[in-house]
């Protein structure tokens, strides 16, 4: 069903590094009036794909997160390169961060804020936010009620959070996408797919382009 607005569509992962990347792009695009913001948790590492934390996994994402932080200025703090990183006791899963974004959409609208809480946990301070706890704790940070939030969360959790993942999959496809983030702006029903890494580091710039798309 085409939305009434013209719709950001933004297909990302708590644990993808170039949606850290682009954060300052979706935060640029929540201060466009008129335009709404839908966010789609893909499920980048869920099933097979799921990543304990070892030497290895360190080894790989450290070049791309240093190239990400170079290209867009994003933090990537000590406690998440030499703490979270060395923790090997921690496992990369999406789903439980995913729920998370989705109990407090629902909850109170506001899962892109809590999203963009999990990011900053997650590189900067090295915390383990595919840990229901640590996500309970950070939800309450953002200033959500604990028992709502407790209480969305066991709501959201399992299939839903499944049926989530395979919708924002399938949007994926529909709009174009190969991988995360993918953003795709919706006016009356047609998609076009944007280009964000054209505008890493300018997020002015790539709000202000946005707003001449909507006009």
């Amino acid at each position: 069903m085409a939305t009434p607005l013209p719709t950001l569509h933004y297909i990302y992962d708590p644990l993808c590094g170039w949606c850290y990347g682009a954060a300052p792009l979706v935060e640029a695009a929540r201060g466009i009036a008129g335009l709404m913001i839908a966010a789609h948790g893909g499920g980048m590492m869920t099933g097979g794909n799921i990543q304990p934390v070892t030497e290895a996994l360190r080894r790989y994402v450290m070049p791309h997160d240093e190239r990400i932080a170079g290209l867009t200025g994003q933090e990537f703090g000590p406690d998440y390169f030499d703490g979270l990183l060395r923790d090997h006791g921690a496992v990369f899963d999406s789903a439980p961060p995913t729920t998370a974004v989705l109990a407090a959409e629902t909850l109170a609208g506001r899962g892109l804020d809590l999203l963009k809480r999990l990011q900053h946990a997650h590189y900067v301070q090295g915390k383990r936010i595919a840990d229901p706890a640590e996500l309970q704790r950070l939800a309450e940070d953002i200033g959500l009620d604990a028992e709502g939030f407790r209480a969305a969360y066991a709501v959201a959790r399992g299939e839903a959070t499944a049926r989530h993942i395979a919708q924002s999959r399938a949007l994926l496809t529909r709009v174009g996408g190969s991988g995360f983030p993918t953003l795709a702006l919706e006016r009356d029903g047609a998609y076009t797919l944007l280009e964000p890494s054209r505008y890493l580091g300018r997020p002015s710039q790539w709000q202000a382009d946005l707003r001449e798309r909507i006009k």
